[in-house]
């Protein structure tokens, strides 16, 4: 049973995932991962999302660049969540996809997350806070990653120092 659709336009993306990867391991989150091309595969795409949502799948990461349709595709073929990550590359560095990530019509919305490897890595840890919803399980990892991240930030400085 899948959980989570990761879906990518190109093979050339799939280093940049590799944090949402690790980050949906080490919650215990089943995913998978394809890469269809919204332009060049769409008849494949709609397939694709047909048979992920047969499979259980109840969240969709989209990662894309340049002008970065598969997230909202993605968002216009299913009602679950849709996580887009905007991938960098081009001239324009990622902003061309973030906008074209972030600008979806009413209706179809597609939850945006930093450009890049960062951004990856803030989609699972997205997609964990809103599968916690519903598995109380997932929650307690949710908020042991929490407190465990503030304990690292902690400073304390020895005042005999």
């Amino acid at each position: 049973m899948t959980t989570v659709a990761v879906v990518c336009g190109s093979r050339s993306d799939l280093p940049t995932l590799t944090g949402c990867f690790d980050v949906l391991d080490s919650y215990g989150i089943t995913w998978e991962a394809s890469v269809i091309s919204a332009h060049r595969q769409a008849d494949a795409l709609h397939a694709y999302v047909a048979e992920a949502e047969a499979s259980g799948a109840q969240l969709f990461i989209g990662a894309a660049g340049l002008a970065a349709h598969l997230p909202g595709v993605l968002a216009s073929l299913t009602g679950k969540p849709v996580i887009g990550i905007p991938l960098d590359g081009g001239s324009l560095g990622g902003a061309d996809a973030l906008y074209a990530v972030v600008q979806m019509p009413p209706g179809v919305p597609v939850a945006t997350v930093a450009i890049g490897s960062a951004g990856a890595k803030n989609a699972a840890h997205l997609a964990a806070r809103i599968l916690a919803l519903s598995d109380p399980d997932l929650a307690a990892r949710v908020t042991a990653f929490r407190v465990d991240q503030a304990k690292r930030a902690e400073l304390r400085i020895d005042p005999r120092v």
